[in-house]
């Protein structure tokens, strides 16, 4: 499959994953997951879903949302058209806290280079 036609597909599930999240998943808890980015397979068969969240236990959203996949892949495959909905995997998004992690050291560094 081509690359861009995953990339389409990739965009379709990151926008609707995070609508589904938003609107009919009854778990509070997933309804504050942000979903960052989506790698799905060339013959559909897997999606991963990278997801953050600020302020909730991560191993717990995650569980959450491991029980939560099978809803949300079904209502996934009511609303984009592909020939196979893949199954869909949750991966915590590192890259946010990273990237914090990254501005405070930068920031001290600043402050010792001033001094």
């Amino acid at each position: 499959m081509s690359s861009i036609k995953i990339e389409r597909i990739n965009h379709a599930i990151l926008e609707e994953v995070s609508k589904i999240l938003m609107r009919e998943v009854k778990n509070q808890d997933l309804k504050f997951v942000t979903i960052t980015d989506t790698e799905t397979t060339n013959d559909l068969s897997y999606s991963k879903i990278y997801y953050t969240v600020m302020d909730k236990d991560k191993s717990l959203i995650q569980k959450e949302l491991e029980k939560a996949s099978p809803f949300i892949r079904t209502k996934l495959a009511e609303k984009i058209d592909i020939r196979h909905t893949p199954e869909l995997r949750f991966i915590y998004d590192n890259s946010i806290s990273y990237g914090e992690h990254m501005d405070k050291i930068l920031k001290e560094v600043r402050e010792k280079d001033s001094n």
